[in-house]
């Protein structure tokens, strides 16, 4: 089938994270993919996933409603995963979490899109601390005003190789003779990436009488400080796990946040402090036909790059 006779998938910030694991989904379904965004470079690298012409890369930052018009315009299926961890300048979670999605929401509405997915966070709420947190709630208002029938995944922390969690710490972990622990007593439920492209399609898929909201968690609920210990005992890296006072964190992240990388933020402080794991008043991977996979099947197979060099091996 030429790629002018298949229909059209456009997904916004495709060519991050989970986009790498969505795409080839997309393709066994017999789409089109036009992976947009700001860095159509950073696109190109998906077009081996499938033949030539099925993933098309397109140049639609959020802040040109015409672009990302053109990037929609004829498309059956809109996917928005723009998600940033961290703000480059102050504004940043608002622009791609608030109004970036109602742009997409309204164009695809007035493009005659028939479904539309758009990932959001647990933490999501327009009363939290964090900066992130109620800018993914701004986000949620946003969509279900532009596009009432889109459907919402909350999931907890991401985890795959490629994931900004695990290999964080672990990569910490390798540099620093301790591990800091800072809310170690917070609560996550780590999801495994392939398991949210999975949901995406699946809420592609949903009867108009579904529930639009759903929260996504693995089938672990462990605390930061037990994440901790698991990243040392994956890589056979010893260091001991030290609490870190709130202040003296805080203090820390106002220095790193103005690094290169940041590798931590206030805000990001924030988030720690905050529990990120199902509520149980939504549904979930069972409401979508999915059993979603534990970190032992995925996880130690990539954190085995931080650990020292075995003896003959």
């Amino acid at each position: 089938m030429r790629s002018d006779e298949r229909r059209i998938a456009t997904v916004f910030g495709g060519a991050g994270f989970i986009g790498r694991y969505l795409v080839p989904h997309l393709l066994r379904q017999g789409f089109t993919v036009r992976v947009a965004g700001r860095d159509t470079e950073k696109a190109t690298r998906l077009k081996p996933m499938g033949n030539p012409g099925f993933v098309v890369p397109i140049y639609a930052p959020l802040s040109d409603a015409a672009a990302v018009a053109r990037a929609i315009q004829g498309a059956e299926v809109v996917v928005n995963l723009v998600g940033i961890l961290a703000e480059k300048t102050s504004g940043d979670f608002n622009r791609a979490h608030g109004t970036g999605p109602r742009v997409i929401a309204d164009q695809a509405s007035r493009a005659g899109v028939k479904r539309m997915v758009h990932i959001s966070a647990i933490g999501a709420s327009g009363t939290s601390k964090s900066g992130y947190g109620r800018s993914k709630a701004a986000g949620e208002v946003a969509v279900a005003a532009g596009f009432p029938d889109a459907v919402i995944l909350r999931p907890s922390i991401v985890f795959g190789p490629e994931d900004q969690f695990f290999n964080r710490f672990a990569g910490l972990a390798l540099m620093s003779p301790v591990m800091p622990v800072i809310s170690g007593r917070t609560r996550f439920q780590p999801v495994y990436v392939g398991d949210i492209a999975e949901a995406i399609m699946a809420g592609l898929a949903l009867p108009p009488e579904a529930p639009r909201l759903y929260e996504l968690g693995g089938p672990e609920v462990l605390s930061f400080q037990q994440i901790l210990a698991y990243i040392l005992k994956q890589t056979g890296l010893h260091r001991p796990l030290v609490s870190i006072p709130a202040g003296l964190a805080r203090l820390q992240a106002r220095v790193l946040e103005r690094l290169p990388g940041k590798l931590l933020t206030t805000d990001q402080l924030e988030m720690l402090a905050q529990d990120n794991v199902t509520s149980g008043l939504v549904p979930g991977f069972d409401s979508l036909g999915i059993t979603p996979r534990p970190i032992d099947l995925v996880v130690p197979a990539y954190l085995a790059r931080y650990g020292r060099p075995r003896p003959n091996s």
